[in-house]
């Protein structure tokens, strides 16, 4: 089966020192590029020195170690070419909504690369599995694609399987309606369309990876976290300046500080001009 697609599309996934998207680093990259002209697709394959040191809860799963990676480039010496490679793609893994997509983004902002998803469709290929049959990559490659995984958690061959795992959801959903879980009939979620399929995977109402801001029912956007749950950001950082300076201190991604500094930004220009 071919993608149909309008953009080129990026498959990924990343091994990394651990499980924190803001604190942890990549330490492999693997990149699948599929062309929307029917190019053949190329593939990008990276092993990088994080400079801080592997968990053994991380390194128990992917088997790579310090001593792997002593030799190979920091981040900084491949950004440029991760971000070329990507171009304007959309992007598509497994679980890289809630990981890959945020610590590539961490990476990317800590070497002064502002590298901005909000135009890319993001289909998490793992989400389509959660609402159509709930398990992990390995039982989603066995009975969609009817074999074993092999070399799991290998960051390439992770992307190959999440390639092949996707292909063999378009076809056994094709056409399949879902019950969503206030039991209400969703016809036939999943089409070979990446813009259908960002709608599917995402929850549009959340406008940051960590989830720490969404977009309200009027759509207003309001905090998801802290003292000021579902309150609107733009009042609250307007009247508590503290609370601005406290976000753009404390760890949070990179992602949620962009977006609240635009708002400051934004409000302050419109104040100034009055």
């Amino acid at each position: 089966m071919d993608f149909n697609l309008k953009k080129d599309l990026v498959f990924f996934d990343v091994e990394a020192t651990g499980l924190n998207v803001i604190r942890d680093r990549i330490i492999q990259i693997g990149l699948v590029k599929y062309f929307a002209n029917n190019n053949a697709p190329e593939e990008l394959v990276l092993l990088i020195n994080p400079g801080i040191p592997i968990s053994k809860e991380a390194e128990n799963v992917h088997g790579i170690t310090a001593k792997d990676l002593a030799n190979k480039p920091v981040f900084q010496q491949v950004a440029n070419k991760i971000y070329d490679f990507i171009g304007d793609a959309d992007i598509a893994g497994y679980n890289s909504n809630r990981f890959d997509i945020p610590l590539l983004m961490e990476e990317f902002a800590r070497v002064g690369i502002d590298w901005d998803v909000e135009h890319r469709n993001l289909i998490d290929v793992q989400r389509i599995f959660y609402k159509m049959e709930s398990r992990t990559l390995k039982a989603a490659y066995r009975l969609y694609c009817g074999k074993e995984l092999e070399d799991a958690h290998d960051a390439l061959a992770d992307v190959k399987a999440t390639i092949d795992v996707l292909k063999g959801q378009l076809e056994k959903y094709d056409g399949v309606d879902l019950l969503d879980e206030e039991g209400q009939k969703v016809e036939a979620p999943v089409k070979n369309d990446m813009k259908v399929l960002h709608e599917f995977t995402n929850d549009l109402k959340m406008l940051d990876a960590t989830q720490r801001l969404k977009v309200d029912t009027d759509g207003t956007i309001i905090f998801n976290f802290g003292k000021y749950l579902g309150q609107p950001v733009k009042e609250i950082l307007m009247k508590d300046k503290n609370y601005y300076h406290w976000i753009m201190n404390k760890e949070f991604s990179a992602q949620v500080k962009k977006i609240v500094q635009n708002i400051v930004r934004e409000e302050e220009l419109k104040n100034f001009r009055k």
